[in-house]
């Protein structure tokens, strides 16, 4: 029996490689699964997403939802999206003993708040049916052996073959490292880095760190702008908004070098001209009271503080002295101020890159190769990225689940 049994390899040991190898040895009892991981740990960035409480998924209303929130292959995983859904992934845990919950922004996470139940639950799945798992293995040639299966070869030295290759190997930051896959005819495009915060070097904005607000945020020059929760860090400013910004403008800001210019509005629900028929009321209402104590907006105040003096205008102040050239400083500064932005920093629990194997060449409801037959792809090595919030887990789970599907039917 052991002679005829046919192996999967799984070539990648986080999420979307996990979910292919526990489901296609769960699906077919009799087919032996090995699932290699390059490095010294398992399943890295399930254990520190969401600041260590996993991100499993979002608690999107429908596929049309979902799809929206995918900078790059959008109408791919609508298609996927179509064979295994948030619910599926949602009643999949579920089945496992792991239940998730929905916070008011839509992230999804165990009820536990700790990535290790997730981490957990796919060990024992992996151990249940018997996978076969290796660390510090790499994938360094992937090519067709004289009897048409696959022969992949290890950085130890090793060899192995393979009736079924899942290719989960994650995102690359560099192109060249591609290389092992480009012997099986596939193409691929450029990587960049996506879901990353905005260095602004020297600016006084940074003396606020820890501060939060919700602001909308574009990019001077481009179509690029976004609503939401900012956070100003001590290197510039980060938060839902900057990363989905960075998600969207991954390859355009890559373009700029880094080098731009951010105009953020600190008060969404305005613009200058609503401003400024709204502000001879309140100037009338609030007159005689000191402008610093008597911030109207509902902005943090150490921010409405730091844009007053940043405006020129004095902690002793009253509403009804304040210059008219200084006012206007300052409504300008709350709808539109600008923000020399020079370079990125990783934002490290999410980071994600661009790019990856083109999407042409893979069939969205199967996972296979549309080039190499009996070769599949799950996650990020493939040209799919979401903003942050759970999307790319839930492209992680919905592509290692249908990858596994069709190599258990086949």
């Amino acid at each position: 029996m052991s002679a005829i049994r046919k192996r999967l390899v799984v070539a990648g040991g986080g999420a979307a490689g996990f979910f292919c190898a526990v489901n296609a040895a769960r699906l077919c009892p009799s087919l032996e699964v090995v699932l290699l991981e390059k490095t010294g740990k398992l399943l890295s960035k399930v254990k520190v997403s969401g600041g260590g409480r996993c991100n499993v998924t979002h608690n999107a209303p429908d596929i049309t939802y979902m799809t929206k929130r995918y900078p790059r292959g959008q109408h791919f995983v609508r298609k996927a999206f179509s064979r295994f859904f948030v619910t599926d992934t949602i009643e999949w845990y579920a089945e496992r003993g792991v239940k998730l919950k929905a916070e008011a922004d839509g992230r999804m996470f165990p009820v536990t708040d700790d990535s290790q139940t997730i981490i957990d639950c796919l060990l024992r799945e992996a151990d249940k049916y018997h996978v076969k798992v290796e660390t510090n293995k790499e994938v360094t040639t992937l090519e067709k052996s004289a009897d048409g299966r696959w022969l992949l070869q290890l950085q130890d030295g090793r060899s192995l073959t393979a009736d079924f290759v899942c290719v989960a190997a994650g995102g690359y930051a560099q192109a060249g490292k591609f290389g092992w896959l480009a012997q099986t005819g596939h193409t691929f495009v450029p990587p960049a880095p996506s879901l990353f915060t905005f260095n602004m070097p020297g600016n006084p904005i940074t003396s606020l760190m820890g501060v939060a607000s919700t602001a909308q945020v574009k990019v001077a020059g481009t179509k690029l702008q976004e609503t939401g929760p900012v956070l100003i860090t001590h290197w510039g400013t980060s938060g839902p908004a900057i990363l989905r910004l960075s998600a969207w403008g991954a390859r355009e800001l890559q373009a700029m070098q880094y080098t731009f210019t951010a105009v953020v509005n600190w008060l969404p629900d305005h613009h200058e001209n609503s401003l400024r028929e709204e502000w001879p009321s309140l100037r009338q209402e609030l007159g005689k009271q000191k402008i610093h104590h008597k911030n109207p907006f509902g902005l943090p105040q150490r921010l409405w503080q730091f844009l007053l003096l940043q405006a020129g205008i004095s902690e002793e102040m009253r509403w009804a002295d304040v210059p008219a050239k200084d006012q206007n400083r300052f409504m300008k500064m709350l709808v539109s101020m600008e923000f020399p932005v020079k370079g990125k920093t990783t934002f490290k629990e999410e980071f994600v890159t661009c790019g990856g194997v083109t999407l042409s060449e893979i069939d969205p409801s199967t996972m296979e190769s549309r080039l190499a037959p009996n070769l599949f792809f799950a996650g990020e090595v493939m040209d799919v990225d979401g903003i942050t919030g759970g999307f790319n887990f839930q492209h992680a789970w919905t592509s290692g689940f249908i990858a596994a599907s069709t190599i258990a039917e086949l």
